[in-house]
């Protein structure tokens, strides 16, 4: 009697691992697939960060005026320059310096060069507006 059963319950068995093998590599193939095409998880943590108000890798005017080592008065173009160049030549690979810090330098010389342009369009659109009053 017990024979049966065990038999039985061996088929079930082999055919359960048989269903869950078919369809986790079902499961994987779709998710090599998706990786493929610009990853599902990717996208998602994107998504998440972008929710949360978090953007990784952007910098604010404060942190590349730290790097450049200026205070909020000092950021004048000339300033900006003198020091990017400083920076940069001292963090030259020539030199032994970092690539990693040259680029930190180039980009937050690129982001205070953005926002002095930014407020010389602002500047020039106030001129602007109170001649036409």
């Amino acid at each position: 009697m017990a024979g049966p059963i065990i038999r039985i319950l061996g088929q079930v068995a082999v055919m359960a691992a048989g269903i869950f093998g078919k369809a986790f590599v079902t499961a994987y193939q779709q998710a090599v697939q998706q990786a493929k095409a610009g990853g599902g998880a990717k996208q998602a943590a994107s998504a998440a960060a972008k929710a949360a108000g978090i953007e990784k890798n952007v910098l604010t005017k404060s942190e590349a005026r730290q790097i450049l080592n200026l205070e909020k008065s000092d950021c004048t173009p000339e300033n900006i320059q003198k020091q990017y160049d400083r920076y940069f030549n001292a963090n030259a690979v020539d030199n032994g310096g970092s690539f990693y810090l040259q680029s930190k330098v180039y980009r937050a010389k690129e982001l205070l060069d953005f926002h002095m342009m930014e407020k010389e369009r602002e500047a020039r659109e106030k001129k602007l507006q109170e001649e036409k009053k």
